[in-house]
C-alpha cells in the first residue's frame, strides 16, 4: 500500500528536489536527480530522461523502472543499448509519430491516460516491450525541457502513475503542472551545468592554445608546455600518496589537482613575450644568423693575406735574380693551418654546452686579438669584444643580458596571471605558475622566496621543469640527457639547496622519471639507473 501524499507535501518535495537541481555539480547524478523528483512527485512508476542532441536526435540518459527493478544510465554504470531517435526522417520531415520527438517539435506535454487505447502516436516501441517483459506500459506523461534561450534541451517522460493502492491511473492535471515546474527548474539546473561545463572547455582550450602558441614559437622549445603539467602531475600524486614525512599531511581534492594542472600549462605563458633572437638562440654567435660566417670570412681573409705576403715575398726575390727561400712557403702554409685550427676550435665554442674551461675562454680572447683589415682597409681585431663576449659564454648559448630577457618571462607570467580574474577555486594559478625558477635556498627568482615560502605545488613545479628541460631532446645546444645523467644531475641540485630533497626523494623513490620516460623520452635515454649513485638521494 502506498502512502497518499497530500497537495502540500508533493509542493515540498518539488521545492526540496529544486533545491539539490541547483547544488548538484555533476552531470549524471544531476540528470538522474531530476527523473527520480519527478517520479516521486507524480507517483510513477517508471521514467526515461531524454537529451537533445546536436546532430538531430534525442538521446536517453536515465532509464528507470521500479517495479521491474530496471535502472540504466546516470550513476548505475549500466549503459543504455537502445539508439537515438531521430528527429527527422531521412528526407527531412519532422518525425511526428514519436511522442518524444513530437513534444520536442511542438513544444507540448502530452499526457496519454491509455496506451493501449490511444490514437496518434507510434507506440509499438512500448507494446513490444510490454510482451517481451510481462509490463504493462499504460499511462505516459511527457514534457519539453526549455532553457531561458527558449530552447528544448531535454525531455522528461514518466510512465505508469500510481494511486495509494498501486493501481495505475492516468496522470493528473495536478501531477502534469508540477512535472512541468520541475522540468522548467531542471532545465535552468540542466543549463547552468553545461554552462559551467562549457565555459572550463573554453578555459582550457585557450589554455592549450596558448601554450601551443608558445612551443611554436620556437622549435628549441616546442612540446616544453605540454610536458611540465605531466611530470608536475605525477610528482604530485605521488607527494600526495605519502603517508609519512616533512609531506604526510599534503593532500589534493580534485579542485587542487585541476588547479596545479591549469598552472602547469601556464607556467611558461611569459614567453610570449621573450624576443625569438633569445628564445631560438642556438649557438653563441647567433642573432638573427649565425656570425660563425663573418668570422669565418674574416680567418679566410687573414688566410688570403698570409699567401699574399709569401707571393709578394717570392716576386721580389724572383725580381732580384735570386731564389724564394721554400721556409717562406712553409711558414704561409703552416700559419693557414694554423688559422684553420683556431677556427674550428671558435666553430666548436660557438656551439655552447654545460661548461668551457677558463683555458679555452683565454684562447677565444687571444685568438680574437688577431689583426686584420676590415674592407675598408682599416685595422681592427679578428673578434670584437661583443664577439669575445659571446665565444667565451660558460654555459649554454646565453649572455648574462639575454639570460635576463629570459628569465624576464617569470616576471611576465606572474603579472600576466595575477592580472586575470581567477575564480576561487584556481586563484593559487599564479603562485604555483611563478614559483617554478626559485630556489629552496632562497637563491632563484624573481622573488627570492625560499623553501618555507613556497607551497608544495611550486616546488612540485620547478622539479618537473628541470627534469624536462635536462631530458628534451629539441634544445639547440645539448642533445636530451639519458635518465641516470639526468638524476645525478639532480641529486646535485638537492644537495646544493636548488631543489626540494623530500619532493627529489619522492621523484625518485615512486619512479616518477620511470613513468614519464616511458611515455616521452627516446628508447636510447632510458638506460639503467642505480639509485644508489644518485647524490644526496634519500631512499625510504
Amino acid at each position: 500500500m502506498k502512502h497518499h501524499t497530500t497537495a502540500t507535501e508533493r509542493m515540498e518535495r518539488l521545492i526540496d528536489i529544486g533545491i539539490a537541481l541547483s547544488s548538484e555539480k555533476n552531470t549524471p547524478r544531476l540528470l538522474e536527480q531530476i527523473l527520480l523528483g519527478a517520479k516521486a512527485i507524480t507517483a510513477a512508476d517508471g521514467g526515461t530522461l531524454y537529451s537533445v542532441q546536436e546532430d538531430g536526435t534525442v538521446r536517453m540518459e536515465i532509464i528507470r523502472t521500479d517495479s521491474l527493478d530496471f535502472a540504466m544510465g546516470g550513476t548505475t554504470g549500466v549503459e543504455i543499448p537502445f539508439p537515438p531517435i531521430p528527429l527527422f526522417s531521412e528526407n527531412g520531415e519532422a518525425n511526428l509519430h514519436n511522442v518524444v520527438t513530437s513534444a520536442v517539435h511542438k513544444d507540448i506535454i502530452i499526457n496519454i491516460p491509455d496506451a493501449y487505447h490511444f490514437e496518434g502516436y507510434d507506440l509499438s516501441g512500448p507494446r513490444a516491450f510490454d510482451q517481451k517483459t510481462g509490463y504493462y506500459s499504460k499511462s505516459f506523461l511527457t514534457v519539453p525541457m526549455k532553457n531561458h534561450e527558449g530552447d528544448i534541451i531535454g525531455v522528461l517522460q514518466l510512465l505508469n502513475a500510481q494511486d495509494e493502492s498501486g493501481a495505475i491511473i492516468p496522470f493528473s492535471d495536478e501531477a502534469q503542472r508540477l512535472t512541468a515546474s520541475l522540468a522548467s527548474q531542471a532545465a535552468i539546473a540542466l543549463t547552468n551545468q553545461r554552462l559551467i561545463v562549457d565555459l572550463k572547455e573554453l578555459l582550457e582550450s585557450l589554455i592549450k592554445l596558448v601554450a601551443d602558441a608558445i612551443d611554436e614559437k620556437s622549435p628549441y622549445t616546442g612540446g616544453h608546455c605540454r610536458r611540465v603539467p605531466v611530470i608536475t602531475m605525477l610528482l604530485a600524486d605521488a607527494a600526495a600518496r605519502i603517508t609519512h614525512g616533512p609531506l604526510a599531511e599534503f593532500q589534493m581534492s580534485d579542485d587542487d589537482r585541476y588547479e596545479l594542472e591549469i598552472a602547469a600549462w601556464l607556467h611558461d605563458c611569459g614567453k610570449i613575450t621573450t624576443p625569438e633572437y633569445v628564445v631560438d638562440k642556438s649557438t653563441k654567435l647567433e642573432t638573427i644568423y649565425d656570425r660563425i660566417h663573418l668570422v669565418e670570412e674574416r680567418i679566410e681573409r687573414l688566410k688570403m693575406e698570409a699567401e699574399k705576403r709569401w707571393l709578394h715575398r717570392k716576386v721580389e726575390a724572383l725580381e732580384a735574380g735570386e731564389s724564394p727561400d721554400p721556409a717562406w712557403e712553409g711558414a704561409m702554409r703552416a700559419e693557414c693551418a694554423r688559422l684553420d685550427d683556431e677556427l674550428a676550435f671558435l666553430r666548436k665554442a660557438n656551439l655552447g654546452g654545460e661548461f668551457m674551461s677558463e683555458e679555452d675562454q683565454a684562447r677565444v680572447g687571444a685568438i680574437g686579438a688577431r689583426r686584420l683589415r676590415d674592407c675598408h682597409g682599416e685595422e681592427t681585431t679578428l673578434l670584437s669584444e661583443e664577439e669575445v663576449a659571446n665565444l667565451t659564454i660558460a654555459k649554454g648559448t646565453l649572455t648574462d643580458e639575454e639570460r635576463e630577457v629570459i628569465n624576464h618571462h617569470i616576471v611576465a607570467t606572474i603579472n600576466m596571471l595575477e592580472a586575470l580574474p581567477f575564480p576561487k577555486h584556481l586563484k593559487n594559478v599564479p603562485e604555483y605558475a611563478g614559483g617554478h625558477h626559485e630556489r629552496v635556498d632562497g637563491q632563484g627568482y624573481p622573488r627570492g622566496l625560499t623553501g618555507e615560502q613556497m607551497s608544495v605545488q611550486a616546488r612540485v613545479m620547478a622539479i618537473a621543469d628541470i627534469f624536462e628541460a635536462l631530458t628534451a631532446k629539441d634544445r639547440p645546444y645539448k642533445p636530451g640527457k639519458k635518465l641516470s645523467e639526468t638524476l645525478r644531475i639532480l641529486g646535485f641540485l638537492k644537495q646544493e639547496g636548488h631543489i626540494d630533497p623530500e619532493l627529489f626523494d619522492i621523484f625518485v623513490r615512486e619512479k616518477v622519471y620511470q613513468s614519464y620516460a616511458e611515455q616521452f623520452l627516446d628508447p636510447e635515454q632510458i638506460d639503467e639507473v642505480d639509485e644508489a649513485k644518485i647524490p644526496g638521494y634519500s631512499p625510504a
